[in-house]
């Protein structure tokens, strides 16, 4: 088993409850951890044969480009997204940061991760 990491994806979107939040975007940031078994690429030396990355990034870039409200629902819906497109994947965990959010302080972002280890039904 191995672990694919791809860290700091950086999207511009438009997720939020507020109504601006859905008009003027914002920046996020998205870090995924995916474990996969790669014993047969370790080998083979054969994009086919792991997880494309590529592929992930894309398909994680499509869902974020998708306006929600929470980002637990950007999240569940890159993890099922990925778990549909990618059977090979053991297990996902997503962290997805709203960069300067609109709380009424600064700080740098709010972010939520979640884990799944389980199998599309």
């Amino acid at each position: 088993m191995a672990k694919i990491l791809l860290e700091e994806m950086e999207f511009y979107a438009y997720h939020g409850c507020f109504k601006e939040e859905q008009v003027i975007g914002n920046r996020f940031l998205v870090d995924l951890e995916v474990e996969a078994d790669t014993t047969v690429a370790e080998s083979s030396d054969k994009i086919q044969d792991t997880v494309n990355y590529q592929a992930v990034y894309d398909q994680v870039k499509a869902v974020m480009a998708e306006k929600s409200h929470l980002l637990e629902h950007v999240s569940r819906r890159i993890l099922d997204s990925l778990k549909s497109r990618f059977p090979d994947i053991q297990r996902i965990k997503v962290r997805v940061s709203k960069m300067n959010p609109p709380m009424g302080g600064r700080m740098r972002c709010v972010s939520l991760e979640m884990e799944d280890t389980g199998s599309i039904e």
